[in-house]
């Protein structure tokens, strides 16, 4: 599998990755041989890059991850930072759309002091003694709405500068941002430089607001992109099915109408949406890596054999163009 830089760094990540999300129990709880079976998978198909995070799971995808590459080399890591977790007070059934998940408690913390406890803890549960890839995780309004000013100054205040002594004395290997929305990501960059951003769902098939504004500033600035999301969270892999989900909630008619014009295309071409939806990612100029997540090997096969279907690209372009 193609292999590509992230940013200026020596740091290099298969052009498809793979996320952690589903193995942390998102949604239903899988076995620890379903997540082995799921990593297993994405290995034998090439893929050298996997991203986790504290979240998933409270530490539970860490965990997971850190057990299945313990025993093998050539791989690059990235986990997510901000979210310090702790042993938890009370039981936890459920927590955040994880269920099962491990057992511990969470706070925000985008200080230097926070970003460092948070990267610790990761290498811990993962085995690891240093990072490849460490992004900052859902600074943003998107997740913290009128908190997000707090979180910003923290991070800006300590938490931007201690990342950029972490890189120097080879704690993690890059740096950025994992979040949900563009503006965030241009606040940061006016402050300074970042390696790498993991953008969900703001680059895809459907939704291209990246495009605007962030897409030129990071292509610019040697800034590379990872996109997950790229199903927009089920509507571009299901089509415009009742109860389709755009952005982790039920699509609106608005976008339920453009995926039926975008579905209507592919299908004309021979394709199906899906594999529509994954060719855009991975054919973007500004895209280092598409991440692809699932708890299911059989899942993650069928996306792997997409990509590898032939999609001229001026059928891409047709199918991009029925939307507007």
């Amino acid at each position: 599998m193609k292999t590509r830089p992230i940013g200026r760094t020596g740091v290099e990540v298969t052009e498809v990755s793979f996320g952690c999300a589903s193995i942390g129990n998102l949604y239903r709880a899988v076995s620890d041989e379903t997540a082995q079976d799921v990593l297993q998978a994405a290995w034998d198909a090439g893929i050298r890059y996997f991203d986790t995070a504290p979240h998933y799971g409270r530490g539970l995808s860490e965990q997971r991850l850190g057990r299945f590459l313990r025993d093998r080399h050539g791989f690059v890591l990235s986990s997510k930072i901000g979210r310090v977790l702790s042993p938890a007070a009370a039981p936890i059934d459920e927590a955040d759309g994880y269920v099962q998940p491990a057992q511990n408690d969470v706070r925000y913390d985008y200080s230097g002091d926070g970003i460092e406890e948070s990267l610790e803890g990761s290498l811990s549960r993962l085995g690891l003694r240093r990072l490849d890839i460490a992004y900052v995780h859902d600074l943003g309004t998107y997740t913290h709405g009128d908190a997000n000013a707090g979180h910003l100054e923290a991070f800006l205040g300590s938490g931007y500068e201690r990342l950029v002594l972490l890189k120097e004395t080879g704690r993690i290997g890059a740096f950025g941002l994992g979040v949900n929305e563009c503006e965030i990501c241009l606040t940061v960059m006016d402050h300074g430089p970042l390696d790498a951003i993991l953008l969900a769902g703001r680059l895809t098939l459907l939704d291209r607001v990246a495009e605007q504004q962030l897409v030129p500033r990071a292509m610019a600035d040697g800034t590379s992109l990872i996109l997950g999301g790229v199903f927009n969270s089920g509507i571009l892999a299901t089509g415009p099915v009742p109860g389709a989900t755009y952005d982790y909630a039920a699509a609106p008619p608005e976008m339920v109408a453009r995926v039926a014009r975008l579905q209507a295309e592919a299908e004309a071409a021979g394709i199906s949406l899906a594999t529509a939806a994954l060719h855009f990612a991975r054919r973007h100029p500004a895209a280092t890596s598409v991440l692809l997540g699932t708890a299911n090997a059989r899942t993650l096969q069928r996306n792997l054999q997409a990509l590898a279907q032939p999609v001229p690209d001026r059928v891409l372009s047709q199918i991009m163009m029925a939307q507007r």
